[in-house]
């Protein structure tokens, strides 16, 4: 059996550094095969996430909204004309609902992120085949999967972009109900091997905590990186807000939670079950605030990793495996 590794598993060895200032490492980097972006991180297409708030943050800043499909038709047309030739659009995979989405296209939103839990499948391929031959021109992201013959496979079909992650997220529970899914530093690094030979961006989506998980999604080979609980718990998210005993408090769920499922389709589909749940925790401040944090730590980590630029970081990028010691012992100890 194979050995796979999370964040809290992996370090980062520092490297020789001839960078005299940690505001110069460039953040530019590829979001797909044609649209560069200016900051590696971008904001989870979930509806307790990404709102017209926090698109426009993310645009002031360099990066670019992808905006939920959970919602109605009127509300994306007007998400597609208000951010034309600035914002992606999510898809599933009916073939049905296609036309729709080339609607949404033609409004000029940029492309298509299509969004399923476990997206390497046939249905998947056929519809990203289907979307390219309509719309040539028009970026599709395809995720989510999780090893190198997936990423593959999705490439093949067209993609322009892939998101790999499969489990990792804070209101997941993909893998404590099937079993299935690949520690998110393992399958990031993994499929990196392929993305470098295929040259086709690789998005890591989920298990963030901090900083220190973006750069090290960065170092093994993603091109950006999808956060969800760390944008939702910002003022501008588009979860659900109250105060509770003077703390403002902010509702945070996953897609495939019964909470959501309950809301958007009346109820759980018959022969499933919820591979989500839902929170409330503290809200955390401005998402510029958070913006400014993470890009702070990446320019930091690229200093250590000597490197002006995230191909260095990723070209010279040494990752040793520690234990559990290694995240206690690297922990502010007031006490």
């Amino acid at each position: 059996m194979k050995k796979a590794y999370t964040f809290d598993d992996i370090a980062l060895v520092p490297q020789f550094n001839n960078i005299p200032s940690r505001t110069e490492p460039s953040l530019q980097t590829w979001l797909s095969r044609k649209i560069q972006i200016d900051m590696p991180i971008l904001a989870a297409n979930m509806d307790t996430v990404i709102s017209d708030e926090l698109a426009d943050i993310l645009i002031k800043n360099g990066s670019i909204p992808i905006f939920h499909r959970f919602t109605d038709f009127e509300t994306q047309k007007k998400w597609a004309k208000k951010y034309s030739g600035k914002a992606f659009i999510s898809s599933g995979i009916k073939i049905e609902k296609i036309d729709d989405i080339s609607k949404l296209l033609d409004l000029g939103a940029l492309g298509v992120c299509i969004d399923v839990a476990h997206g390497h499948s046939n249905m998947m391929m056929k519809y990203i085949e289907e979307l390219k031959k309509r719309h040539p021109d028009k970026e599709v992201i395809a995720g989510n999967v999780c090893t190198p013959m997936a990423y593959h496979d999705l490439v093949n079909a067209g993609a322009d972009a892939v998101k790999v992650g499969i489990g990792p997220g804070s209101t997941c529970t993909t893998r404590i109900v099937t079993g299935f899914g690949v520690p998110q530093f393992t399958a990031i690094r993994d499929c990196a091997v392929i993305a470098s030979k295929l040259r086709v961006p690789l998005i890591a989506d989920g298990g963030i905590k901090n900083s220190r998980d973006v750069v090290l999604s960065l170092a093994a080979g993603a091109s950006s990186v999808m956060i969800g609980k760390l944008f939702a718990l910002t003022q501008e998210s588009a979860a659900e807000k109250k105060t509770i005993d003077g703390q403002r408090m902010v509702k945070y769920r996953g897609q495939a939670s019964e909470d959501f499922q309950k809301e958007f389709y009346g109820g759980l589909k018959e022969k499933t079950t919820a591979e989500g749940v839902n929170f409330w925790a503290n809200e955390n401040g401005l998402a510029q605030n958070l913006i400014d944090i993470m890009l702070g730590g990446i320019r930091s980590g690229m200093t250590y990793g000597g490197a002006k630029n995230l191909k260095e970081l990723q070209r010279k990028s040494e990752f040793i495996e520690v234990t559990n010691s290694y995240m206690i012992e690297s922990m502010p100890r007031p006490k």
